[in-house]
C-alpha cells in the first residue's frame, strides 16, 4: 500500500511540475486562414510551445507553453510585427 501511495504522490508531483502557462493575446489584422497559419508557424519555432490556437473572428491567439517557458511582451510585439500583425495585449494564467 505504501508503494501505491508513493506512486500517486510522484505522479501528482510530476503533473504539477509539468504544468506550464496559458497565454491569451489580442492581435489586430487577423483576417484569413493564411494569417492563422503564419502565426502558428512563428510560435512553433519557439522551444516549449505546446499548443497554438488562432481565433480569427475575435482577433485572439491562445498559446500553451511548458513549464519554465515564458513569453514576454517585447518578444510578442516583435513576433507579431514581423508576421505583419499588431500586438495589443497579453494575459497569462497557469495551466
Amino acid at each position: 500500500m505504501k508503494q501505491y501511495t508513493l506512486l500517486l504522490l510522484l505522479l501528482g508531483s510530476f503533473s504539477t511540475w509539468a504544468a506550464g502557462t496559458h497565454y491569451d493575446m489580442q492581435v489586430d489584422g487577423l483576417a484569413c486562414p493564411f494569417c492563422a497559419y503564419s502565426i502558428e508557424k512563428k510560435f512553433k519555432n519557439i522551444d516549449g510551445v505546446e499548443n497554438v490556437n488562432v481565433d480569427l473572428e475575435k482577433g485572439k491567439v491562445s498559446v500553451d507553453v511548458g513549464n519554465g517557458v515564458q513569453l514576454t511582451e517585447p518578444q510578442m510585439i516583435k513576433l507579431f510585427k514581423d508576421a505583419g500583425f499588431t500586438y495589443r495585449s497579453m494575459q497569462a494564467k497557469p495551466l
